[in-house]
């Protein structure tokens, strides 16, 4: 029996073939068929369509799809998109005469798709007419304006030490099994209750790692408000090749209509190998380290299109995570410096750090962020500013202490002071702390309150003290006054209950 949805949806189409015959004239008409010579490798080479352009779409008899990527005087190359089973040598292939692009909008919230914005979480096609081009260039330097609003990832060390501002480009790197991709997964997480809608692009990972990722996003409740761009390890190469240029198309529409966005590529590593895998096979001139001579320009056009619009421009933002992998520490290796001086900062995990049981791992020694600062709140970067500088020194001593010199006591108390220190920056995983505990943290260091406890007791104090600042008052524009009253009875009650 036919629904009443179904009713209307044949009349609807039926509608649409009656204005296309109202419309169709008969007459001659010329089309450009090419021919397939070879397919293999995600790639395939097609005769004849003389009139094809660089990333043109090109549709084959049996339904396949794929994307001109190399053009030479015989031959073309593209890569394939959709592969069925029937495409061989001898299969027509035709221009589509339109550019890749994957559908957009807000159904797209809590799903997991693929590159070309096909389902992959066992759901129906998101009911979805609104598309966005693949690529698209980036916003004129008119319609931008400065990073001012900070993007908070719940890391203590980022927040304070290495801000993050809404529109800001900010490098994860490090080498594998670092935490890279759990600090990503963390700010994800951070954003709940924050306005801020989230795109997760995961490049040529295993299936396991890809549902882990998505599971922890639903656990917390996280993927309702983001988007998972899947092109796993067992996809076509071309669909890994454009995943993250999918991923920035969902994100740029957000941020249009005046939303702000967080985008996370896991990992640019990846796609810089799959992007050389696919210039080899179309047999393009290699360049340093076999990579195409144009990478530089592949991962610059994708991180230039997140920024902070102006108000005028709709006022939105894409804040954009790459995450980056380096081979035994090697920061200064071809993809790691491209990737560093395209972003505006990079954290950097170290894997001595990480054995050691710093965690996050973050090396605050390499890490920088160039534009962060100026959207921190005033009350935070007046506490943070001489930390970073504080630790550092703190480390140079501890070194310089290995050699069995007698220390002046005021080293010794600095020293003391770096280690306590050392023990606040450390944090677990999945335990986001909040921004008026940051502050308080900040204040309560600075002001010596941390300087009677001993490193093992850090830990519980500052549990406590987050347990305390969930129902505190207290705000970032409170006064200085107010927060050391407040701290130093909060502190001093609690060291009295956590000294042995």
């Amino acid at each position: 029996m036919t629904s009443e949805a179904d009713w209307y949806a044949e009349s609807d189409l039926l509608q649409k073939q009656q204005d296309w015959l109202s419309r169709y004239r008969p007459q001659l008409r010329t089309a450009e068929q090419g021919i397939v010579i070879s397919v293999g490798d995600g790639i395939a080479w097609i005769k004849g369509l003389p009139s094809a352009a660089l990333e043109d779409i090109v549709i084959f008899a049996d339904g396949s799809r794929a994307m001109v990527f190399d053009l030479n005087r015989e031959l073309i190359g593209a890569i394939l998109l959709y592969q069925s089973e029937a495409l061989t040598a001898g299969t027509l292939a035709y221009l589509a005469r339109y550019s890749l692009s994957v559908p957009i909008g807000d159904t797209f919230l809590g799903r997991v798709i693929d590159p070309l914005g096909e389902p992959l979480d066992g759901q129906s096609s998101p009911s979805q007419l609104v598309r966005g081009n693949l690529e698209q260039p980036s916003p004129p330097i008119i319609a931008r304006d400065f990073v001012s609003e900070p993007l908070y990832t719940g890391v203590k060390i980022i927040d304070t030490l290495i801000p993050i501002g809404k529109g800001q480009r900010q490098l994860l790197i490090g080498d594998e099994g670092t935490g890279r991709s759990s600090l990503a997964i963390d700010t994800v997480i951070n954003q709940k209750g924050k306005n801020v809608q989230c795109i997760y692009v995961m490049i040529g990972q295993k299936r396991s790692a890809v549902v882990s990722t998505i599971e922890l996003l639903r656990k917390y409740g996280a993927l309702d408000y983001s988007v998972c761009v899947v092109a796993e390890a067992s996809a076509l190469p071309g669909l890994q090749y454009i995943a993250p240029f999918a991923g920035c198309a969902l994100a740029e529409h957000w941020m249009k209509q005046g939303h702000d966005t967080l985008i996370v590529y896991d990992d640019l590593s990846t796609h810089a190998k799959t992007y050389r895998e696919l210039s080899l096979l179309l047999r393009r001139p290699p360049g340093r380290e076999a990579y195409p001579g144009d990478i530089f320009f592949v991962h610059s056009r994708l991180l230039e299109r997140a920024t902070r619009l102006h108000a005028s421009h709709g006022g939105g933002s894409m804040t954009a995570l790459p995450i980056v992998e380096t081979q035994q520490g090697e920061i200064a290796a071809y993809i790691p410096t491209n990737l560093i001086s395209i972003t505006d900062g990079q954290i950097y995990l170290n894997s001595d750090l990480f054995t050691s049981g710093f965690r996050p791992a973050i090396d605050i020694s390499k890490s920088v962020s160039r534009i962060g600062g100026k959207a921190q709140h005033s009350a935070i970067r007046d506490q943070a500013g001489r930390i970073k500088l504080e630790y550092l020194q703190f480390l140079e001593l501890e070194n310089f202490s290995r050699f069995g010199q007698k220390l002046e006591a005021s080293m010794e108390a600095r020293i003391r002071r770096g280690r306590l220190l050392r023990e606040i920056l450390k944090q677990e995983r999945l335990a986001p702390a909040s921004v008026p505990f940051q502050l308080a943290w900040l204040i309560a260091y600075n002001d010596g309150l941390f300087d009677s406890a001993q490193p093992s007791q850090i830990d519980g104090l500052l549990q406590q003290l987050q347990f305390v600042m969930e129902d505190s008052p207290l705000s970032l524009n409170s006064e200085l006054a107010e927060w050391r009253q407040f701290l130093g009875e909060v502190l001093s009650n609690n060291y009295n209950h956590t000294t042995p």
